[in-house]
């Protein structure tokens, strides 16, 4: 497998994933060539991202007391094709948590196992009023350390 610059222990890295969602690729989001398009991986991102944080109870806090997250970057590495009708398990989990924002890691695996992709991004805080961001919450932090622990 080719180097991937975020992740350092491949085996130990893949082990961290306990939360995944399954997506069943659509028509609408294959191209000429009949595999997923290169943009259609970002919205899978995004479902798996929101399901996920609201299993830790921390995306309905969402638009309440001003608190919301962003999307500061997002990368995705293409390994294998994933085409239409396929079942992809999206995984994620928490990487690393700072003042203001959290990294967030994804692989996806076809239904043979295989990781079709390996994904990474930053999520930030903001206070949705001064649209700046804002120290993580205590409650939310505590929540996102220990997904973290468990996750490596």
């Amino acid at each position: 497998m080719k180097s991937i610059d975020y992740i350092h222990d491949f085996e130990q890295w893949q082990s961290g994933f306990s939360f995944s969602l399954p997506i069943k690729v659509r028509f609408s989001e294959t191209d000429l060539y009949g595999h997923v398009n290169n943009t259609s991986v970002f919205i899978y991102f995004e479902e798996a991202r929101i399901e996920y944080l609201n299993s830790l109870g921390l995306f309905k806090e969402l638009g309440q007391d001003e608190l919301g997250f962003v999307v500061a970057d997002l990368q995705c590495n293409y390994l294998r094709q994933m085409y239409f009708n396929e079942i992809i398990h999206f995984y994620v989990k928490v990487e690393s948590v700072g003042n203001t924002s959290f990294d967030i890691h994804y692989m996806a695996k076809n239904e043979k196992g295989e990781i079709t992709l390996t994904g990474r991004g930053r999520l930030v805080t903001i206070d949705l009023i001064k649209q700046k961001p804002q120290i993580i919450p205590s409650d939310m932090r505590i929540v996102l350390e220990a997904e973290m622990k468990n996750n490596n």
